[in-house]
């Protein structure tokens, strides 16, 4: 009997757009995490600068752009696992 080496398959499923939108918008960087971790850290760092500096108000800016680089950030991994690059 010979043993020979098998094929290891790695099964990774995909990101929910869906998901992604509706934690950041709820949690803003927070809800990052799940989409894009350096990118959450960068907002959290950016957001409470310009919440602290605008007493909130600059917040009515940041929020949409964590929404959008979510949503990219989760588009961009989507296409990598479908093209078979490594994640």
């Amino acid at each position: 009997m010979t043993n020979t080496p098998g094929q290891v398959t790695v099964v990774t499923s995909t990101k929910s757009m869906g998901i992604s939108i509706l934690l950041t918008i709820l949690f803003g960087p927070l809800g990052m995490l799940y989409s894009t971790i350096a990118g959450a850290i960068v907002m959290a760092i950016i957001s409470a600068i310009v919440g602290f500096a605008t007493m909130g108000i600059g917040l009515l800016v940041t929020w949409p752009i964590c929404v959008i680089w979510s949503a990219i950030a989760v588009s961009n991994y989507n296409k990598k696992l479908a093209s078979g690059q490594q994640v």
